[in-house]
């Protein structure tokens, strides 16, 4: 039997005690959610009972939002299902198996998020919408990393445990008289009205965007919440929720961030930044090739003080290459990061521009103006290119494609969900330069690794760490595969006429207090060639947007470019600035503050003293408006691909 404050406070009738007892269930597995995600992160997040009421009251209201709108559809069902049946066994079945069915799939959500939460620090967002889309890598990662059955077992037991607890429940819709059709009807109405004001009122982009810190944000979220709105939200227009300013100024501002002595601007429009680089200087016409590391934070290698030794490859060749020592990621995401590297272009809100599927090909890209040279330009990737768009991405920007699918099963030693082995790949990029080598053609590769990700699986026997064991092996044996693939490349004999540039895709985690964990983005770059490139450390701030003009810069050549870096060699003394973002928070790091611009035209800055409010007078705040401003605008008018007199060329 109910207690009786139960039984009294319950609706009447039959049809909205049943969806009042299913959001019930569903919102107390909310609530247990975020408070064990508060307990796993409360102490980093800075968290005290004072600020946990405050999570929990915010909370609350996007779970009431997100019950409402589940209520409309749930309504909708109920009006469908003839209840007259429910003298039926089956019926009382039925309604037993819905709600155990739904307990169960709200319990499976709540242990995702708690995975998810330990692998990016974040509620749902719109990564986890990417994950359906790229279902089977995903799976595969799922199936490998963890006890995916013996989860699902636990989750079993635990929905049918409260299905058993909920019976006196049951049994009191059960007997609670039928709502006629009209009542129903009227009942669903108002739940619809009441959806409608949710919607006015509560903003779609999750709970306090602006207010508190990253944290204390996502622990007051929803999971189902925000898988919707991030669902809705992938692609955000810069004009309708960021700060602006004037075009001839944004034009002004980007402009002097980009002038140097061998750049001259040529295009028309206030915002073009299109411009002529004459690279002083007979071309070097050597090979290049340019390897993007999967997840390689710099706070991993041991030149930048790691104790566990698990970089020795790496150590050693950052005192025999070209080093920037102070250099970071523009985003968060593999996507981001090719962005950035191949198209020198600052993080956009919303998707990157890889998977902004109809609007990724036709830019002027790295690989665009190595081919134009007359190279052979190739993306190399150790996964299946459709993942992430990259296929279609890179082939439409220069590059001709060879991934998973297209190397033989006998040529692959090791795969695990995400694709090859680092050597793997590494063994298809010294194939692909022997035959280029042997044609006299010159060599511009591309590749993008995969071991360093969960599920951290390699073969056996290559280092002191089990396959699998977790990060700390992932990355040493990341670094055992490079050592290995310099020490081939050595005996080759294109060897001495190739440039090897090696930098991280992104870092391996920017979960923190702060929307954008500045240090949490440092990454390396090591430019390495022997007898063509002097060894020597280089700290100018930079990010991943600098490295295809400094890579021009270096081979002496001329080029029409819409990149929004800069040649980092060519003017030593001049002040660096970093640009990060994620797809909502767009970041300029000057070395001491950090400017950033978030939805509904929020400013601020951070830096030593915290995060504050910012006026949009503030020259940190103008510059980056500048720089955001002006990519979204040249993404927008089709103003980052070559010329038209250099197309017809």
């Amino acid at each position: 039997m109910l207690p009786q404050f139960i039984r009294r406070h319950l609706p009447h009738h039959a049809q909205s005690r049943y969806l009042a007892l299913l959001l019930a269930s569903w919102w107390l597995v909310f609530t247990l959610t975020r408070g064990a995600l508060l307990l796993k992160s409360g102490s980093t997040a800075g968290i005290t009972p004072l600020l946990a009421l405050e999570v929990f009251a915010t909370g609350l209201l996007y779970d009431l939002a997100f019950l409402v709108y589940a209520a409309v559809v749930l309504g909708c069902l109920l009006l469908i299902v003839p209840w007259r049946w429910r003298e039926r066994r089956w019926h009382g079945v039925g309604r037993q198996v819905v709600l155990v069915g739904s307990l169960f799939a709200m319990l499976f959500v709540a242990v995702a998020e708690w995975l998810f939460w330990d692998e990016f620090g974040v509620r749902f967002n719109f990564i986890a919408v990417d994950y359906l889309i790229y279902s089977k890598e995903v799976i595969d990662n799922i199936l490998q990393s963890y006890p995916v059955f013996s989860i699902l077992g636990v989750i079993a037991v635990l929905a049918l445990a409260a299905g058993a607890l909920a019976a006196p429940a049951l049994e009191a819709v059960q007997r609670a008289p039928l709502a006629s059709r009209k009542r129903s009807a009227g009942l669903l109405v108002s739940l619809l009205l009441v959806a409608v004001v949710v919607m006015l009122l509560l903003g779609q982009d999750g709970p306090g965007r602006n207010s508190g810190n990253a944290w204390q944000r996502e622990l007051a979220g929803n999971g189902p919440y925000q898988f919707f709105a991030a669902f809705r939200n992938n692609e955000i227009a810069y004009g309708q929720f960021y700060a602006e300013l004037p075009a001839e100024e944004v034009g002004r501002l980007v402009r002097a961030e980009l002038a140097e002595p061998n750049a001259r601007f040529i295009g028309r429009q206030a915002q073009d930044i299109r411009r002529v680089i004459d690279n002083p200087g007979a071309p070097r016409r050597l090979n290049v090739v340019l390897v993007t590391i999967e997840s390689l934070s710099a706070k991993y290698l041991g030149s930048f003080g790691d104790t566990r030794g698990l970089t020795p490859n790496l150590d050693r060749l950052r005192s025999e290459s070209l080093f920037f020592s102070n250099f970071y990621a523009t985003g968060t995401r593999t996507d981001r990061g090719l962005e950035a590297i191949t198209l020198s272009i600052p993080p956009t809100p919303g998707r990157s521009i890889v998977k902004r599927i109809g609007r990724e090909s036709g830019y002027a890209s790295l690989g665009y103006q190595f081919r134009r040279q007359g190279y052979d330009t190739v993306f190399v990737y150790g996964g299946r290119g459709y993942f992430d768009n990259m296929n279609a991405f890179f082939s439409g920007n220069g590059y001709r494609i060879v991934d998973q699918a297209r190397v033989p099963k006998s040529e692959m030693a090791f795969e695990n969900a995400w694709g090859m082995a680092d050597e793997d790949l590494y063994r298809q990029a010294l194939k692909l330069a022997d035959a280029d080598h042997a044609t006299g053609q010159p060599f511009f590769l591309q590749l993008m690794t995969t071991s360093n990700h969960r599920p951290y699986t390699y073969p056996d026997g290559r280092i002191d760490i089990p396959s699998g064991s977790g990060r700390e092996g992932a990355v040493k044996y990341t670094d055992y595969a490079i050592g290995k693939f310099l020490a081939e490349a050595r005996q080759k004999p294109w060897f001495a006429q190739t440039v090897f540039v090696f930098v991280a895709d992104h870092n391996a985690g920017s979960a923190g207090q702060q929307d954008l964990p500045t240090e949490n983005y440092r990454i390396p770059l090591f430019i390495h060639s022997p007898g063509n490139v002097p060894a020597r450390e280089v700290a100018t701030l930079a990010s991943q947007i600098d490295l295809a003009p400094t890579l021009l810069g270096l081979l002496n050549i001329d080029y029409t470019s819409s990149f929004f870096g800069r040649n980092l060699l060519l003017d030593p003394a001049r002040p660096g600035r970093a640009l990060i973002g994620n797809y909502q928070h767009l970041g300029l790091f000057d070395g001491e503050q950090l400017g950033i611009l978030s939805p509904r035209r929020v400013l601020r800055l951070a830096g030593g003293d915290g995060e504050q409010p910012a006026a949009g007078d503030e020259p940190l705040i103008r510059r980056a408006v500048a720089y955001y401003q002006a990519a979204s605008h040249l993404f927008g008018e089709h103003l980052l691909g070559p010329p038209a007199w250099e197309i017809s060329r």
